[in-house]
């Protein structure tokens, strides 16, 4: 089954390419919340989109770009030179081939560790200000291994941000900058977008700052594998808005409004041959990115419930038919979800869910394929029910499924209750005693599971790297991290060994 998966995976991706920050800086060039505290992340209300009426649709657009270009800024991330990028390259290297004159991605990142200066951005891209007092919101991907990000607002004015959270499951982050009385955007409610609705898209692209490009919404709910492909996320969400609304490198972050100048989405990425525009863009449906800022400003971490099925999406031809011939089985392709397995503590099985169920609906809500299921669950946390509709040998049944967390938790957690590899963001396996032998080492544990943006990530450890020592203390098993880090606070230092065998130390502070 991997084989042959992996033998689909360039399929999924080939073409999608992240649209996202300007890398390397060119040439140096609805959903509804119950907590009080969130008034900050409004949502518009008696939102109305315009038709097609010509002589209405010039201003219509004029009042949206006035309302949202003061709200939308450039984001600048500075990050050490030494910093390792070298993996995200090897990935677009892989399926794109290298686009900047097939030098290769590692050869690339050292002429420009070799040629920027420190005051220059390693990227560039946008967000959108969503509060007068000074949260940003941005992508994941937009702020990902910075050491330092500077804000700049449309009227040049610039601040150096505080990083609140990020989430690479959505490609969503939250930071904040100190100011008030700032313009800002409401959230619209996602839910009521309409394909061939005019939106307008509104960022800093190649370096050219408030941008405005209109357009139309192409489709709603599409699931293009990019953050599952990139492997930044452990159980990505995607379903984006996509739209022909031009979109290029330095964008992503940026806003997608309506002709009220709502906001309805983050731009996130483009699909391309080449990098830049081609026709088509995507963006986090408001509603969703709304629920990610207001876990991050409330509970420090992004708050998600699981129904706790391993799943097949019948709408995709290729997957059924390599599932069919690797488990023998002739399901056939069309709509909805086929629950092939359950994980640990699964709400799904105590709701009585069966393998070979097929999920049609999430609270009515149709479900015809991943990207439905995974935007119908993903906005929600654990404790939340969800009413599931399924066909069990051609019948209709409906059942009531409590999420649960991935430990089988029905309660939210913050940051406080996080263990400690949650909280420095990797996993630890240990070394064999043969290995340690051959490579003369007396200690280690080889990272796994590492998360974008984590403190592990920050210091530049990925996965497979071997963690030799922290402060100073020898680790050989994950019990061994979790004992040295355990209720600590302060400055760590962590001894690792990277892929060709050089080692660093290099510290960060304990979150």
């Amino acid at each position: 089954m991997k084989s042959t998966l992996k033998k689909l995976l360039p399929f999924a991706v080939v073409g999608v390419i992240s649209g996202a920050t300007t890398v390397g800086t060119i040439q140096y060039f609805g959903h509804d919340s119950n907590n009080g505290d969130q008034s900050y992340f409004t949502k518009a209300s008696n939102v109305s989109f315009a038709g097609m009426n010509s002589a209405a649709v010039g201003d219509d657009f004029v009042k949206a770009a006035k309302t949202t270009v003061p709200a939308v800024v450039t984001i600048k991330n500075y990050q050490s030179r030494t910093t390792n990028r070298a993996s995200d390259q090897d990935l677009f290297d892989f399926f794109f081939g290298d686009p900047f004159g097939g030098r290769g991605g590692q050869q690339r990142q050292k002429q420009q560790q070799q040629q920027a200066p420190e005051n220059m951005p390693s990227g560039m891209g946008s967000g959108v200000i969503i509060s007068p007092d000074g949260y940003i919101i941005s992508n994941n991907h937009v702020v990902a291994g910075a050491n330092k990000l500077e804000v700049v607002l449309s009227n040049k004015k610039s601040y150096i941000a505080t990083l609140v959270g990020t989430d690479p499951n959505t490609d969503i982050s939250l930071l904040k900058i100190e100011e008030k009385g700032l313009p800002y955007l409401n959230f619209a409610n996602s839910d009521n977008i309409e394909v061939g609705q005019w939106v307008l898209a509104v960022g800093n692209p190649l370096g050219l700052n408030s941008t405005v490009t209109a357009g139309i919404v192409s489709a709603k709910g599409r699931g293009i594998g990019i953050l599952s492909s990139q492997g930044k996320a452990a159980n990505p969400i995607e379903s984006f808005i996509q739209t022909d609304a031009a979109i290029n490198p330095g964008n992503s972050g940026g806003a997608l409004v309506n002709t009220n100048g709502d906001l309805i989405g983050i731009n996130s990425a483009i699909q391309s041959t080449t990098g830049y525009y081609q026709g088509y863009g995507f963006a986090v449906p408001a509603n969703l990115a709304r629920k990610i800022v207001e876990d991050i400003k409330k509970f420090g971490i992004v708050q998600r419930g699981f129904l706790g099925v391993t799943s097949l999406d019948l709408s995709d031809d290729q997957m059924v038919a390599a599932y069919n011939k690797q488990k023998k089985t002739n399901y056939k392709s069309g709509s909805g979800i086929l629950v092939t397995g359950f994980g640990d503590n699964s709400g799904a099985e105590d709701a009585g869910l069966k393998t070979g169920d097929v999920i049609t609906k999430i609270d009515n809500i149709a479900i015809t394929d991943f990207a439905d299921l995974s935007m119908a669950i993903g906005s929600k946390r654990p404790g939340d029910k969800v009413q599931v509709t399924y066909s069990r040998n051609g019948k209709e049944a409906v059942t009531t499924v409590t999420l649960k967390d991935q430990k089988g938790g029905t309660s939210t957690r913050t940051k406080a209750d996080l263990s400690v590899t949650e909280k420095i963001g990797a996993e630890f396996d240990p070394l064999s005693d043969r290995f340690k032998t051959d490579y003369g080492l007396n200690s280690g544990v080889v990272a796994k599971n590492v998360t974008e943006g984590s403190e592990i990530a920050k210091i530049g450890i990925v996965d497979n790297y071997i963690v030799i020592e922290i402060n100073g203390k020898p680790v050989n098993s994950q019990k061994d991290v979790e004992k040295i880090l355990d209720k600590y606070s302060g400055n760590v230092s962590v001894k690792f060994v990277d892929a060709y065998g050089q080692i660093y130390t290099r510290g960060f502070k304990m979150p």
